[in-house]
């Protein structure tokens, strides 16, 4: 695989927001930079909230011509009108899903620090695989994601990498050579002024 020239921003919501406010917050992220695609990230499970929220998000991602993909939840993609799904369980569900949705939706899915079960996942369909976090976090089991395994990846796999989870700027740039992708949620929204925090880290990705 030839070296990545700019890795692409994926940009990720908080599990949990106002729907009065960060509507507008994302439009102004989306409107500062370049985004690649959006994934609606909510923690709950509660089907009214997670309906409402993808209304919101999506009339601020299409407008904009920003594909939007769901977190975990396979069953509302085609209801709710989205682009595609971000599942959390390795390569495990892939084949299903894949055959379910057909080729067009974007399937992809967070493998943690498994090159095995990001082999699996591409295999099987994936449009792409994340790995991460890449410093401690919270995310997933918190097993760390070495940077040597997007070095490897982006030379060996075709399928395009993802990094995400615990970004600092230092990761970002040292990681920028070999990703496809960086999956920035916390890094951006944590910020009082998350537009601006997110154009800073698009310029340290870009060197």
């Amino acid at each position: 695989m030839a070296e990545i020239e700019h890795p692409q921003i994926y940009l990720i919501t908080p599990p949990d927001f106002e729907l009065s406010q960060f509507p507008g917050q994302l439009a102004q992220c989306l409107d500062a930079t370049d985004v690649a695609c959006v994934r609606l990230a909510l923690a709950t499970s509660d089907e009214d909230r997670l309906m409402r929220a993808a209304d919101a998000v999506r009339e601020v991602c299409y407008s904009r011509d920003v594909p939007l993909v769901i977190d975990t939840h396979v069953q509302l993609v085609e209801r709710l009108g989205l682009d595609g799904v971000h599942l959390n369980d390795g390569a495990r569900s892939i084949r299903s899903v894949r055959k379910e949705f057909g080729p067009d939706p974007i399937v992809g899915c967070h493998c943690q620090a498994s090159r095995h079960d990001g082999m699996s996942a591409g295999e099987h369909g994936a449009d792409y695989v994340s790995f991460g976090p890449v410093t401690a976090s919270a995310l997933g089991d918190g097993t760390v994601a070495p940077a040597d395994l997007f070095e490897w990846w982006s030379q060996m796999i075709e399928v395009p990498v993802v990094a995400e989870g615990g970004l600092t700027t230092d990761m970002v740039h040292k990681l920028a050579p070999h990703v496809d992708f960086f999956g920035l949620g916390p890094e951006v929204w944590n910020s009082d002024t998350p537009a601006q925090q997110l154009v800073e880290l698009v310029q340290v990705s870009q060197g």
